[in-house]
């Protein structure tokens, strides 16, 4: 053979070896390549789903105020959905939903109310104590008829107005009440908290017993009085994700918005207690 010939198939051979070299370090990088990425995909925290849609809150008429600015924070936080409110007596919130009115987060304001949900399955989870909260005397304002004590309510031409005993509300007042050994006779039992607050309001009553944070949102319309029998009445709300809620994802992100560091400074800054 000649030498001519001998550096053609060297040559060729040299290219031969060079090309499956080449094509091995392709496939390792890209081997390499997909293995990086299956890791980094395995290593990756998923999103969370982008929350939308509307989210029904029944909530204690007590939490009005507090509320509806977190549904607000909730909607800006999460463009697309839409907070809607059901404000009521807790005994009547709880009725409805155990009768199947479509809902998807419940807060009560006591645990009694709560349960009556929880009996009868429709929570889903172990409801959360997310704020406390405690009576007050809501008078006239500049309290003109010098009400100093839950006893003062008792006397003879005052028109005082109670929550129903039904409502968590009336059933604090009872509770402060009896551990005051006091009778009181009321010119009404109102459904809700607020009712009983704007018989004073509307200065057709005297005197209401209902929370510190309704005498707080009512400004200079009521004039507070504290009674240190109120302690002994202090009421636990708690909240809870409804089984049947039609719009999980946004109900429980609106409850760690309630429960957030965010939502408590707006729940105490409206005068209730953290639990």
């Amino acid at each position: 053979m000649t030498r001519s010939v001998r550096r053609t198939h060297r040559i060729r051979r040299t290219a031969r070896v060079a090309g499956a070299g080449a094509a091995a370090l392709l496939a390792l990088s890209a081997c390499s390549s997909s293995s990086d990425t299956d890791s980094d995909s395995a290593g990756a925290p998923s999103s969370s789903p982008k929350l939308s849609g509307q989210v029904t809150v029944f909530a204690a008429a007590s939490l009005k105020e507090s509320f509806t600015t977190l549904g607000e924070t909730f909607e800006k936080q999460h463009p697309g959905t839409e907070v809607t409110f059901n404000f009521a007596g807790s005994d009547t919130l709880a009725a409805s939903i155990t009768g199947g009115a479509p809902a998807d987060v419940f807060a009560s304001a006591s645990p009694k109310t709560m349960a009556t949900v929880t009996d009868a399955g429709a929570a889903a989870g172990t409801p959360a104590t997310f704020v406390r909260n405690q009576l007050e005397i809501a008078t006239l304002p500049g309290n003109p008829d010098h009400v100093s004590s839950l006893e003062d309510l008792t006397g003879s031409g005052l028109k005082v107005v109670l929550c129903d005993e039904s409502v968590p509300c009336g059933a604090a007042a009872r509770k402060a009440l009896d551990a005051s050994g006091l009778e009181l006779t009321p010119v009404s039992y109102e459904q809700d908290v607020k009712a009983a607050l704007t018989k004073v309001e509307l200065k057709e009553a005297d005197a209401a017993v209902v929370y510190k944070t309704d005498v707080k949102a009512a400004g200079d319309k009521v004039t507070g009085v504290d009674f240190p029998e109120s302690a002994k009445a202090v009421n636990d709300y708690p909240i809870t994700l409804l089984k049947d809620a039609p719009n999980t994802d946004a109900a429980m992100a609106f409850i760690e918005l309630v429960k957030s560091a965010e939502g408590q400074r707006v729940l105490t800054g409206a005068g209730f207690r953290t639990p």
